[in-house]
């Protein structure tokens, strides 16, 4: 579980996009327990995209690699042209990821919820 007492979270707007229900609803329960506001979940590359286009203030985001059959990578590129800074989650060792998201830090699944805090501390920073 995230810790509630991270004030670095506290207030953030947050995009989580998870196709995984159970995976969606553990994240989402942990991030507003923080004091985080969820965008989302988004179960979908369309979904998640939308949310995007439709939301003004997005602080971070949290983006499953896999989106059902599709990647997540769209997602990625529109929130980069917002410079809105995002984590994956993924199975995927590093070598699997494209070259230009080399940058992008990463979660291994399962996401270590302490971890992803961090993450999500520092790309704030």
């Amino acid at each position: 579980m995230l810790d509630p007492r991270n004030s670095a979270l506290r207030g953030m707007r947050l995009l989580v996009a998870e196709d995984d229900y159970l995976i969606a609803s553990d994240l989402v329960e942990s991030l507003k327990g923080c004091g985080i506001e969820v965008i989302g979940p988004a179960a979908s590359v369309e979904d998640a995209l939308e949310l995007i286009k439709s939301v003004a203030d997005i602080d971070g985001a949290v983006l499953d690699i896999n989106l059902g059959d599709l990647n997540s990578y769209q997602v990625a590129e529109a929130l980069a042209a917002r410079a809105v800074p995002f984590v994956f989650t993924t199975g995927y060792d590093a070598f699997a990821i494209p070259e230009r998201y080399a940058h992008v830090p990463r979660c291994e699944k399962p996401v270590d919820r302490a971890v992803l805090a961090d993450l999500l501390s520092k790309s704030q920073a």
